[in-house]
């Protein structure tokens, strides 16, 4: 199952991430795709925000995992970006160990975990569209990750 939005404005954007927010509120592992700058970390934000974080949710691009407690669940954000592929094997097992629970949890350059993604997940990819438009695709894997994308279509 497939899903596909075009958001045109930040406010677009911020009421998708309000949407999904109430999807994943049972715990949902996410898999982000895109390039830099296209809005991964920004989408994690707005969705982190709706879940009711108070922590500054930031990049963890140099410390390769954030985890915030405050929300109504708990929320880990992982990005693989600057891991090779020694350093990636390194955190196989912390990928697999947040793959299960009630958490959410955000890997962000998910192409590098070495197809080590777990099989219940969502894949969300993030591209650049006309001026500033971004396209978010979203792609479940496993019953109950579709059953999420597909509310997600039928809200719109």
């Amino acid at each position: 199952m497939k899903y596909e939005k075009i958001c045109k404005t930040l406010d677009d954007t911020k009421d998708l991430a309000q949407r999904f927010a109430k999807l994943i509120t049972k715990g949902c592992f996410i898999s982000l795709y895109g390039e830099i700058g296209a809005g991964k970390t920004a989408f994690v934000k707005l969705v982190a925000d709706a879940l009711d974080v108070k922590e500054k949710v930031t990049s963890p691009s140099f410390v390769i995992l954030n985890e915030y407690h405050s929300g109504i669940l708990p929320v880990y954000h992982f990005d693989l970006y600057r891991l090779e592929n020694e350093g990636v094997k390194t955190i196989l097992d912390e990928l697999r160990e947040y793959s299960e629970g009630h958490q959410v949890t955000f890997v962000e350059w998910a192409e590098f975990s070495q197809d080590e993604i777990p099989f219940n997940h969502i894949k969300i990819n993030v591209t650049y569209g006309d001026n500033e438009e971004r396209k978010y695709s979203f792609e479940g894997f496993g019953c109950d990750n579709i059953k999420i994308v597909e509310e997600l279509k039928s809200e719109e």
